[in-house]
């Protein structure tokens, strides 16, 4: 995978987010916690997709990052 700066510079244009405010938080198991919308996922996997070698790449980082839809629609990292 390459273009890792490349991908920074997307998200900060279509995020509007500032890159150095460190890592995030670890989302509890509380119900109380936030979700991950529509929005982030839509935004991810373009993240993704600029970032990847390729279709099969992509596909790959798709899979293991849980942002592929399952049966139901749904991507696994929204469960």
């Amino acid at each position: 995978m390459s273009g890792s700066v490349e991908v920074r510079q997307f998200l900060l244009r279509h995020e509007g987010g500032d890159m150095s405010g460190g890592v995030p938080a670890q989302r509890s198991g509380s119900s109380d916690s936030q979700r991950v919308s529509d929005d982030q996922v839509r935004r991810a996997r373009l993240a993704v997709a600029r970032g990847a070698n390729g279709v099969e790449d992509c596909s790959q980082l798709l899979d293991m990052l849980g942002l592929n839809p399952d049966d139901d629609g749904q991507a696994p990292v929204q469960r």
